[in-house]
């Protein structure tokens, strides 16, 4: 007398709830991925091959107005050392990210450069000054 077993293996997967969640974490990435605004300072970057990547410590912009910004605050050009110094204060080696529009002229830029330079002499420290750029 042959015995059967009445319970059978089904070895099939329901993919249901895997495609569920693969649409909650879709929906979750397209949300959270529009809240991000990298540049709160809309600015046309000017284009370049290469990539450096630093550990930004404070943020410059110059817009095509020729207005300096330290983070989303306005300065004038006398104010920008002042407000770096405070920004980096108790830092030794930080980095100041500038990010002019593409028409800024270099004296701008340099404004910068020299308002650094001058917290580096003053306070005896490293912070370097990076240009932001787009890809080619």
């Amino acid at each position: 007398m042959a015995i059967r077993t009445r319970n059978k293996l089904n070895a099939s997967f329901s993919m249901a709830s895997m495609s569920d969640l693969v649409f909650l974490l879709l929906i979750f990435f397209m949300l959270t991925s529009t809240l991000v605004a990298p540049n709160a300072i809309k600015l046309l970057l000017p284009q370049s091959a290469s990539k450096t990547m630093a550990k930004q410590t404070v943020t410059v912009y110059i817009n095509e107005n020729y207005e300096y910004f330290v983070e989303e605050n306005r300065f004038a050009l006398e104010g920008i050392e002042n407000e770096l110094t405070t920004k980096l204060a108790g830092q030794v080696d930080g980095s100041v990210v500038l990010r002019a529009n593409e028409t800024v002229p270099v004296q701008f830029i340099v404004n910068v450069i020299d308002a650094v330079n001058n917290i580096n002499n003053k306070s005896n420290t490293k912070h370097k000054v990076i240009l932001a750029t787009r890809a080619k």
